[in-house]
């Protein structure tokens, strides 16, 4: 694959460097059985991407905002004290970032989980001090509306060109962000969504592992 990697890199978290379905699944099963409530969807794999609030309403088909309310309490005192322990990163996620990095990549996490979380497991997984800047929902007040505005305003804020910057995600709404934000996308087939590439959703780069990044790599010329 003679494909270059450019410089700033955005990362996606859950189904791109994180197998976090093992950790969300405990969490999600803990919410209900704990708010008494039937959980109707037992495989939760291609439910993971979203905020945790869609998940908890897919995995329930409950729209109610009170019993929302209580599960997604129920999930975070969970998932802050014992699931996240059971996240870890994807096979070769740290040589890969140490080798970008080193290179003289720009990393940056872009994700919908929590940045207390987020943060814990990067530091815990030892690839935090990897990343130039951790981007989440609940970075700033008010939240960011999604990963396209955290796309756009990391851009704007690192003085971070289109042309020189590659979205890599798994599903379509890392797909979908990085379309309208003029940016590459790649996109880790090994994860949690389906991406169906379309002329208004383009998708630059397929990838079935983080070790094929291997190959693209080379040191960054600024």
């Amino acid at each position: 694959m003679s494909l270059r990697l450019p410089k700033f890199v955005l990362f996606d978290l859950d189904g791109t460097l994180l197998d976090s379905l093992p950790g969300i699944e405990f969490s999600v099963r803990a919410a209900f059985s704990a708010c008494g409530l039937p959980l109707l969807h037992d495989d939760l794999r291609e439910m993971i991407g979203p905020p945790i609030r869609t998940i908890l309403s897919e995995a329930g088909d409950i729209a109610d905002e009170n019993s929302l309310d209580r599960l997604e309490q129920a999930f975070r005192v969970n998932h802050d004290s014992e699931g996240w322990r059971k996240t870890v990163c994807f096979p070769d996620a740290g040589r890969v970032l140490q080798n970008m990095h080193e290179l003289g990549h720009q990393l940056f996490v872009l994700s919908n989980k929590p940045r207390h979380i987020s943060v814990k497991i990067l530091e815990n997984e030892g690839i935090l001090k990897l990343f130039s800047a951790v981007v989440t929902r609940d970075s700033r007040s008010p939240a960011y509306s999604g990963k396209e505005e955290m796309i756009r305003t990391l851009m704007a804020e690192r003085s971070i060109s289109s042309s020189n910057c590659l979205m890599v995600g798994d599903t379509l709404e890392d797909a979908k962000a990085a379309a309208i934000a003029g940016v590459q996308f790649a996109w880790m087939t090994y994860g949690y969504g389906t991406v169906v590439e379309t002329p208004s959703i383009p998708v630059a780069w397929r990838l079935d592992g983080l070790s094929e990044f291997l190959t693209m790599m080379e040191p960054v010329c600024d």
